[in-house]
């Protein structure tokens, strides 16, 4: 895949959530364009199915910080990862019906046996947003959506570090649950409500659902001719 110019924390992102796509699609727009199309797509009116008004208003807030967009491509609100959440809280992903949701729950094996909570990913939204919503307004006096980018990202930093209270959920637990559901969300089939446009499959040069990939798995710096499809 050829060297594109991403900025050292999309950069960053991106090699943590997956490896690169060995041939380049030509994406024809150029990282404006995507942002054009993805945001057009996004613009279109949207109903959360799941999250109320000021859960839907914080989860926007959220995401778009954790992915902003930049000139390389489209930040998460643009390419639809609110929607692509949205719509997961009504699966059997969203009911933890693929998970194993039976007692005992030891929190502090959750390095060892990954997620220990007795909260299906829709109850651990629906107990964690109003929490964070509630801390942030205690310590700046500002909902979170309001405060400047600084302080948005002071908030997810402490999230991260776990040094956030908000409520039941662990602050660690949520965080590491909201940035997944972003890059999948972010990187997803368009037919799931995210990835409008396949903005971020163009930006990384991935085919999606074409059938004649094969051929090129092994092409590296070649530039793959057709342009990405989805399962839709």
């Amino acid at each position: 895949m050829k060297k594109i110019g991403i900025s050292p924390s999309r950069r960053l992102f991106l090699r943590q959530a997956l490896g690169a796509a060995p041939a380049a699609v030509v994406a024809g727009s150029g990282a404006i364009g995507l942002q054009a199309a993805a945001a057009a797509d996004a613009g279109k009116t949207y109903t959360p199915r799941y999250f109320t008004g000021d859960e839907w208003t914080l989860l926007n807030a959220l995401v778009d910080r954790l992915i902003p967009p930049d000139d390389v491509g489209p930040g998460a609100v643009e390419a639809g990862v609110p929607e692509f959440i949205d719509r997961q809280m009504d699966t059997p992903y969203g009911h933890g019906a693929l998970w194993y949701m039976h007692g005992p729950f030891d929190e502090s094996a959750s390095d060892l046996f990954g997620y220990q909570l007795s909260l299906s990913p829709r109850d651990l939204y629906r107990n964690a947003l109003p929490g964070l919503a509630d801390a942030v307004r205690k310590q700046y006096n500002k909902a979170y959506h309001d405060l400047d980018a600084a302080q948005k990202d002071e908030v997810l930093h402490q999230l991260e570090q776990g040094k956030f209270a908000i409520g039941r959920v662990p602050a660690g637990a949520f965080f590491g649950q909201l940035l997944q559901n972003t890059r999948e969300g972010y990187f997803c089939d368009p037919v799931h409500g995210g990835n409008k446009a396949m903005a971020a499959w163009k930006m990384i040069g991935f085919p999606g659902a074409r059938g004649d990939y094969l051929d090129w798995v092994e092409q590296y710096g070649r530039n793959y001719p057709l342009g990405p499809v989805s399962l839709g």
